[in-house]
């Protein structure tokens, strides 16, 4: 059938390098638009590139669509593939021209085209439910460190901490560590010397603990990803195995029954 054969095609890998490249070529155009020097000089011809390669990638989703239209939507990294490429045929035009600059997008086509990063945003998101418990956390600490830093520090400083929007965001250039020290901190201690007793448990808690398990629950995703593909591939090997015996196990009974 004609949609098998286009589905053999799609999914061959010298079909997936050849998109590749196009991504590649499309985000190197894509940058170069950035430059009005380039664009006065190549600005056509960069426009027919990236047009061209647009349309290619139109022709690649509709052939997918074509070659397995159930399948497409129940792949969550196509249904990504498609809402790019949508977001690039959109007219860039009147109140729409902002979406102009949505087009780099189509770079992002290279997660769900390298398996490696498809492997790495896999594992970031099953690191969500565990950092969102982290996030609330972390909530909780700035808001307390907050209302203590604006009863404490409003009326001499109003400007870092005359309210409690404030306050946070003092606190957070403080965990960033930027400039915390001879920033905002030191000034403080200038009028308040019992200031650090405030803010060094701050960056304890914040910068040096909490953001750690940031990376500890990330890790673990990664880890249990790691070892999900790994045991669906040894699962595959082993099934594979299984067959081979059966059908050695088959040859040898017809050997058999031909000695017979």
């Amino acid at each position: 059938m004609a949609s098998e054969r286009i589905g053999a095609v799609i999914a061959s890998p010298l079909f997936e390098r050849w998109i590749l490249i196009l991504i590649a070529i499309n985000a190197v155009t894509l940058g170069l638009e950035t430059s009005p020097a380039i664009m006065e000089r190549f600005g056509g011809f960069l426009k027919v590139i990236d047009r061209a390669v647009l349309g290619i990638f139109v022709l690649e989703i509709a052939a997918r669509l074509y070659a397995d239209f159930r399948g497409f939507w129940r792949d969550p990294w196509r249904i990504f593939d498609f809402v790019v490429v949508a977001i690039a045929l959109v007219p860039a035009t009147g109140a729409l021209s902002v979406l102009r600059a949505f087009r780099i997008l189509r770079v992002l086509r290279l997660v769900s085209t390298v398996q490696s990063m498809r492997r790495v945003v896999t594992g970031l998101l099953n690191a969500l439910p565990g950092m969102g418990s982290i996030v609330l956390l972390l909530f909780l600490v700035f808001y307390v460190f907050a209302v203590i830093s604006t009863k404490l520090f409003a009326e001499a400083f109003p400007e870092w901490f005359g309210s409690l929007p404030a306050s946070a965001y003092t606190l957070f250039q403080v965990m960033t560590l930027e400039s915390w020290s001879m920033g905002i901190v030191r000034p403080v201690m200038e009028q308040y010397p019992y200031a650090w007793a405030l803010f060094v448990p701050f960056i304890i808690v914040t910068a040096f603990t909490v953001l750690n398990l940031f990376i500890g629950v990330i890790v673990d995703a990664m880890q249990s990803e790691h070892e999900a593909e790994a045991r669906a591939e040894r699962d595959q090997m082993i099934s594979e195995t299984e067959q081979i015996l059966v059908e050695v196990k088959a040859l040898r009974e017809e050997v058999r029954a031909l000695k017979h």
